[in-house]
């Protein structure tokens, strides 16, 4: 389950609010701050897994909180500052990490797939923009049968993970069509550690965590980052157990990378606020083009509109966990919602 309704519901209350601090007025009783935490107690519960919640305005937080268990074995609560997979919210650390080797003379949009993955099948028919965008045409490796049956739990490298999907027919050629695919993720991976000769989750961690000071941003397969993360759960049967393991190195640039609420805060902020990208680059990142016009899709970013303002938002979900984070321009107002569970377990009641 991916948090869309709470997101939702959160997102309309801090656009009603208007406000300047936590208790501004929304539709409800107790201001916003009261709002969101009957939510939350709707969504989850005190004795199973949940999330964290963080809604800003600007650089004004409005509320920061936190509801249910970050270990269901020790009954160890979350707290804001729990550190959660964010799965495919990691799509918008690399797709601006390309950007940046894009600004800095290293790559271009339209360069072929087959000048940083030289053997890759039909690779001087892809170009990078492709990857980026979804509409390449790769085949996604997540729904290839025999991946959900593979050894899960075994590390990989970018070139074994492309090995295991590059012999698959393409789903349609290279720009005629737009499918989510985290294949293509897994190539821009390559595209980044040919461009830049660092693994991908390192050049990434020099180029934006460290210089905007995420602490809490970083690498799930790196054992320092892993021992930070709370506990993923799943529900089997109406239980919470915990969930199915996989090795962080397969998701690659598509879904590895773990944070906080409050480090996506400072990365929408900072992204968005022309911190991260030169105007140009960050317009192409926010601008779906070509067939990722009907998905709304640009870089690892989706394009839409909430209430008559620009909604520039991603989901993730990953073995265990839920994610969403969004910025709507104009009210300068950032949500984060982080779950340890990939089920809705405020609505299927499950036994702990």
């Amino acid at each position: 389950m991916r948090p869309s309704l709470l997101f939702i519901a959160i997102t309309a209350a801090a656009l009603a609010s208007g406000g300047s601090h936590a208790q501004a007025p929304a539709t409800t009783p107790g201001g916003l701050t009261g709002y969101t935490e009957r939510l939350m107690a709707d969504f989850y519960r005190t004795d199973a897994p949940g999330a964290a919640v963080l809604i800003a305005r600007g650089d004004q937080v409005l509320y920061r909180g936190a509801r249910g268990l970050a270990d269901v074995a020790t009954r160890t609560p979350l707290t804001p500052d729990s550190v959660f997979r964010i799965g495919s919210i990691s799509k918008q650390f690399a797709a601006a990490g390309v950007l940046k080797l894009v600004e800095a003379g290293k790559v271009s949009l339209d360069d072929p797939l087959s000048k940083y993955v030289a053997d890759y099948p039909g690779g001087d028919r892809i170009t990078v923009l492709e990857l980026l965008n979804h509409t390449s045409g790769v085949k996604d490796y997540t729904h290839i049968p025999s991946w959900r049956t593979g050894p899960l739990e075994k590390d990989v490298t970018t070139a074994q993970l492309i090995a295991s999907f590059k012999g698959a027919e393409p789903d349609f050629a290279p720009g005629t069509d737009w499918a989510y695919d985290n294949s293509g993720y897994a190539l821009v991976a390559a595209v980044i550690e040919s461009a830049s000769g660092h693994p991908w989750h390192d050049y990434l961690h020099g180029a934006l965590f460290q210089p905007l000071g995420l602490a809490h941003t970083g690498y799930a397969a790196d054992p320092a980052f892993a021992a930070r993360q709370v506990p993923g759960y799943s529900l089997d049967d109406g239980k919470v157990v915990p969930a199915h393991r996989i090795s962080m190195t397969i998701p690659s640039a598509a879904g590895a990378l773990l944070s906080t609420v409050d480090d996506l805060l400072a990365w929408n902020r900072a992204l968005h606020e022309g911190r991260v990208l030169q105007a140009a680059s960050y317009n192409r990142m926010i601008t779906p083009v070509g067939k990722a016009v009907d998905a709304k899709y640009g870089f690892g970013i989706e394009h839409d509109q909430f209430r008559g303002h620009d909604l520039l938002a991603h989901s993730g979900g990953i073995f265990g966990f839920a994610s969403m984070v969004e910025y709507v321009q104009g009210p300068d107002v950032s949500v984060v919602v982080l779950q340890n569970t990939d089920s809705n377990d405020g609505h299927d009641s499950p036994e702990v």
